[in-house]
């Protein structure tokens, strides 16, 4: 158990009913857990250089939006909603709820293809 607790091991369970985007379905901890260093270390730089691409694909799209003149919408996390928070004024995400509905339903064709 590598000195874990059972509920730091449960966490981490394989969950096939999460959404496909949880990190319990990342590929490299599979691989990791199985004790397949070398396979987890090449799949885990390969899923970061697919988010880079993203990533620098919207930087992208904002720029030139921007020397467009244009609006451009800001990213907009998938279960949460960015709102200003009213008692500190801060920006905060607070969860919409929407996530245990499509788990009920098994219905995932909102996430995006992470891994």
């Amino acid at each position: 158990m590598y000195h874990f607790t059972k509920l730091a091991i449960e966490l981490n369970e394989e969950d096939e009913s999460v959404a496909p985007t949880d990190s319990r379905r990342r590929p490299d901890q599979r691989l990791m857990e199985r004790g397949l260093w070398e396979e987890a270390n090449k799949v885990k730089s390969e899923v970061e250089d697919r988010q880079r691409v993203v990533r620098k694909k919207r930087e992208a799209d904002v720029e030139t939006a921007m020397a467009e003149g244009r609006p451009c919408p800001e990213y907009a996390p998938l279960w949460f909603e960015k709102t200003q928070d009213e008692y500190t004024g801060a920006v905060i995400h607070v969860f919409k709820n929407e996530y245990w509905d499509c788990k009920n339903k098994g219905d995932w064709n909102r996430c995006p293809n992470l891994w």
